[in-house]
C-alpha cells in the first residue's frame, strides 16, 4: 500500500488525515449481475473499496464458470460513521426487483443480504420493516450469514470502467500494482461515472474538499482525471 492509498482509505474513514482503518465495516449484497452493482455502491461517499465474487452457496472454489449453488455479489468496505448499513439496503432495495433478476431464475442471480454480524441482521431486519409500513410488499429476499465469500476472476472487477482502456492506463501510472488500482477509491468511483451513477465534477468536488491530500497530490489526481478520454 502506496502513501497516497492509505491516505484516500483514510480520508473515506473519517474525512480528515486522523483516521483509524479498523473502523470500516464490509457489506455483502446480491442484485443479481455483479457488474453493476459494484458501480452502484462505488460511487457512494463512504465507501472505500469494492470487489466481485460468489457467495451464499456450499460449493468449494467456485468460479463464473463453475458457480455451482453460489450467486453473484458485490462486497465492499464502508465506513458507518458516513455511510449507515440502513442507508446501504434501502439503496440496495430502491435499485432491484428481488422477484426477477435479468429476467433469470436460480442462483446465480438472486436477492441476497448476506449479513457480516447480528447487528447488521438487526438492521436488515429494521429496513425490512419500514419497507412493509409503508405499504409495499415484503421483498423477496434472502436474508443470512455470510460464510464464506470468494473473489471473481480479474475481468469482472470493475467491469465498466475497463470499457475505458485509457482510463484503466492512465490509473495504471498511479497504481502500477494493478491489485492495488482495482482496490483504490479512485478506481471505486470512475467505476461509478462509467455506469453513469456519478459525474466527473462531483468526484473532483469529493478529491478537491474531502480527500486529506497535500494541494500537490490533490493537483495531480485532478490532473489526471483531466487528462483521461472517456
Amino acid at each position: 500500500m502506496n502513501k497516497r492509498e492509505q491516505m484516500i482509505k483514510d480520508e473515506d474513514v473519517k474525512g480528515h488525515a486522523t483516521i483509524n482503518p479498523p473502523q470500516l465495516e464490509t457489506a455483502t449484497l446480491g442484485m443479481g449481475c455483479f457488474w453493476g452493482p459494484e458501480a452502484l455502491f462505488g460511487h457512494l461517499s463512504g465507501v472505500i473499496r469494492t470487489r466481485v465474487g460468489y457467495a451464499g452457496g456450499t460449493t468449494p472454489d467456485p468460479t463464473y464458470r463453475n458457480m455451482g449453488d453460489h450467486s453473484e455479489t458485490v462486497q465492499f468496505d464502508y465506513d458507518p460513521a458516513r455511510i449507515t448499513y440502513e442507508e446501504i439496503l434501502r439503496v440496495f432495495w430502491q435499485h432491484h426487483n428481488p422477484v426477477n433478476i435479468n429476467d433469470y431464475k436460480g442462483r446465480q442471480y438472486m436477492s441476497l443480504v448476506l449479513c457480516m454480524n447480528e447487528s447488521q441482521k438487526t438492521a436488515a431486519d429494521q429496513v425490512v420493516k419500514e419497507i412493509v409500513e409503508s405499504g409495499r410488499a415484503r421483498p423477496e429476499t434472502e436474508v443470512a450469514s455470510c460464510i464464506s465469500w470468494y473473489l471473481a476472476e480479474a475481468r469482472h472487477q470493475k467491469y465498466y470502467l475497463h470499457r475505458y482502456p485509457d482510463a484503466v492506463e492512465k490509473l495504471g501510472k498511479l497504481y502500477p500494482d494493478r491489485h492495488e488500482m482495482l482496490n483504490s477509491t479512485l478506481a471505486a468511483r470512475l467505476n461509478g461515472l462509467a455506469k453513469g451513477y456519478t459525474n466527473m465534477e462531483r468526484i473532483r468536488q469529493e478529491i478537491t474538499s474531502e480527500w486529506p491530500l497535500s494541494q500537490p497530490e490533490k493537483n495531480e489526481l485532478l490532473g489526471l482525471l483531466c487528462e483521461i478520454r472517456w
